[in-house]
């Protein structure tokens, strides 16, 4: 094969630009993350039962779902939440590699046979299957200095026009409003209403009788008589839309003439549908909008559509009302590509440094050089074809490979350089004979690294979704190298390198000559060092076994987690209250919060949110999400995120009225919420749910 492309050259160029047209294609279509998808895929089913308590919502919702979806294909195991506030959900976790897009479908199928046997009110609800998400990309946040519009107004707009856009974004997979849109609040006085001799559903049946909207038909609608020379809709103002209309509701009609209508028992008004999360930023009410990507999300493309969107937005917005993005994550991961990026570019200039010192001809260097961005290139284009994405492993991947790339290469210039000089033949009958000697070699070196990593990406679990796409890349590379090697850099040899006389040598001077005999002598040292070390076997056994026992020691001693800890540039602190405790005592405690996190100066701004949490979803629960200042303004370990997160720990450890945790976000979002592991305790005697609440305080 490679006299074919050694006798044309031209055909060997093609080739390789093919290859890096494919990889130049394919990084504008590659998704850009930090990791790749490590835990399993996951299907959530939300369900939502106004009113009732999170045991008849465990009861007669959630473990109806439960029982239909045991036996799903692929199931590993699932997991229920019912919440205090009436909403619950069931997360169904599935064996890594299962198609989450069937396996939702699945599921879909399943709940489409739990349907009936639900309650009427959660059925009307809606019950919402998706694929579980990781952590919230960035946050948005709406604020006004228009006194005329309010918070409730404010959502409002927000959930009409500017959540609809973000969610139709590419990549987006949810964007969740920490508010609502407007709705009329009808509050009953109890006393009035007995007075009257009404009852609630007699309220129900009046408004759903009296606010509807009415097909009334048309005039002149075929068939017409003859002569009809006009044709109209017939309009019917049945939907009511104000307090005035919604206040003259007739609720009952008395012989005498008089009526009872809305108004005279219940105090209308125009307000948010909802009360239950709300949003703060740096301490001031907002309106705040976190933003989901899709499983296969690009992160970087994402926040960059959503910025722009916004700024698209923002000139329709009212007067007074201003969007901001406080945080986002996707910072972090653009830093993370950009440096992994950077050193690979510092690899592939240190690798060419270092092939010109020892080669010490640009020709000869060239050649090796131009293997490495193709053989990368070839690499991307292998990433598209399986699905994967641009990370930190992949790239880490690339920078590693880079010195693998160039050695079947750099093996077949100095072979083509040593027949010319020993034989004095010209390149093109060099490189003919040098591939004759040396292309079994290059394949059979090429098929013993490849071996090594191949079975990385078998590994199962987590531990082979992140090994899999490293595996690849390397895999990649070594042979898009070895094809180079058999295609393109003999023909380049053949083509680039001058012929030079028979038993010529290379003497040279200046630097290089000086370079060359510090070489030769550090050399014939390190060949003396291993004679006299041959001649102390036993000695240097004895120092071997001894290296290696303290190895073991101190590998024994380190200690392990799945992947270091990072500062990515912010925190986030979990709060939860006691049971029954109120938004208020909830807002209390998270002005308290922000008024320790805000005069910290490694903080940037301050994230609140109100009836939400890692922790569950009431009234009881907060959220904060605290972005840092950049990494260059706060270097030190002092000023890092586990710092920071201790001091917030400590100083919010008097607080007696709510848990607090500042926690610095794992590596891997799809992981947790934090580092560690959950522990969850089973009830399996059934002796109810008092007992199993006082477990946890019997455990050592």
């Amino acid at each position: 094969m490679a006299r074919f492309f050694i006798d044309r050259p031209i055909f060997a160029w093609v080739l390789a630009l093919f290859i890096s047209v494919l990889g130049l294609v394919a990084i504008q279509q590659l998704p850009i993350a930090q990791y790749p998808p490590v835990a399993p895929p996951s299907v959530v089913i939300s369900a939502a039962y106004p009113g009732a308590s999170a045991q008849t919502l465990e009861d007669s919702v959630l473990a109806v779902i439960e029982r239909e979806m045991n036996g799903s294909p692929g199931m590993i195991y699932m997991e229920s939440v019912a919440q205090a506030n009436g909403t619950g959900s069931v997360t169904i976790s599935f064996q890594p590699g299962t198609d989450p897009d069937l396996a939702q479908v699945d599921v879909q199928n399943r709940l489409s046979r739990a349907t009936p046997r639900l309650p009427s009110v959660v059925t009307q609800q809606g019950v919402r299957v998706d694929q579980a998400r990781s952590n919230f990309l960035l946050f948005t946040i709406l604020s006004s200095s228009n006194p005329d519009i309010d918070t409730a107004a404010l959502s409002d707009y927000a959930a009409r026009n500017i959540q609809p856009e973000l969610q139709r974004i590419p990549g987006i997979g949810q964007v969740q409003l920490f508010g609502s849109e407007r709705a009329m609040r009808i509050w009953i006085d109890p006393v009035k209403l007995t007075g009257f001799a009404l009852t609630p559903a007699d309220v129900n049946a009046a408004i759903r009788a009296q606010n509807a909207q009415v097909a009334s038909g048309a005039i002149g609608d075929l068939p017409n008589l003859t002569g009809q020379g006009i044709t109209a809709t017939v309009v019917v103002n049945g939907q009511l839309s104000t307090v005035e209309q919604f206040g003259n509701i007739t609720l009952r009609a008395n012989p005498d003439g008089s009526t009872v209508r809305l108004k005279d028992v219940a105090r209308i008004e125009l307000g948010s549908q909802a009360y239950a999360t709300s949003a703060r930023l740096n301490g001031t009410t907002g309106v705040g909008m976190g933003v989901q990507l899709t499983p296969d999300g690009n992160a970087l493309q994402a926040a960059k559509d959503i910025h722009a969107k916004l700024e698209e937005l923002k000139k329709f917005f009212p007067e007074g009302v201003e969007a901001t993005i406080p945080y986002d994550s996707s910072t972090f991961v653009d830093i993370s590509i950009t440096q992994v990026v950077k050193t690979l570019i510092e690899a592939i200039v240190l690798v060419f440094l270092v092939m010109y010192l020892f080669l010490q001809n640009w020709r000869y260097t060239v050649i090796p050089t131009l293997v490495v961005p193709i053989a990368l290139l070839g690499t991307f284009g292998v990433l598209l074809a399986l699905g994967f994405s641009i990370n930190v492993l992949t790239m880490f991947g690339m920078v590693l490979v880079i010195g693998i790339v160039v050695d079947d290469a750099i093996v077949v210039v100095e072979n083509v350089e040593r027949i010319m000089s020993e034989e004095g033949l010209p390149p093109l009958e060099a490189s003919r004979k040098a591939m004759r000697q040396i292309s079994g070699a290059i394949i059979g070196v090429t098929v013993v690294l490849v071996s090594v990593f191949v079975p990385l990406a078998f590994f199962s679990g987590a531990t082979g979704n992140i090994y899999r796409q490293f595996s690849a890349v390397m895999v990649a590379s070594i042979s898009f190298s070895a094809f180079m090697a058999l295609t393109l850099t003999p023909a380049l040899c053949a083509t680039l390198l001058k012929p030079v006389e028979a038993g010529h040598h290379h003497e040279k001077k200046g630097f290089f000559g000086w370079f060359n005999r510090s070489f030769n002598r550090t050399s014939k040292r390190y060949q003396g060092l291993v004679a006299r070390t041959l001649r102390g076997a036993g000695r240097t056994l004895i120092i071997y076994g001894a290296i290696a026992a303290a190895a073991a020691v101190i590998y024994q001693r380190l200690p392990t987690s799945f992947l270091p800890s990072e500062d990515q540039g912010y925190i986030i602190v979990n709060v939860q209250l006691p049971p029954g405790a109120t938004q208020e005592r909830t807002l209390a405690v998270m002005e308290q919060i922000e008024g320790f996190v805000l005069k910290q100066e490694e903080v940037a701004n301050m994230v609140s949110v109100l009836g939400f949490s890692f922790s569950g979803e009431g009234q009881n629960m907060g959220l904060a999400f605290v972005p840092l200042k950049p990494w260059d303004e706060r270097t030190g370990a002092a000023h890092s995120a586990d710092a920071l997160a201790g001091r917030i720990m400590g100083a919010m450890a008097g607080v007696r009225d709510a848990f607090i945790f500042a926690l610095n976000p794992p590596p891997i979002p799809e992981l947790g919420n934090a580092t560690g592991f959950p522990s969850p305790l089973q009830n399996r005697t059934r002796a109810g749910h008092a007992p199993l609440l006082n477990a946890p305080t019997q455990l050592p």
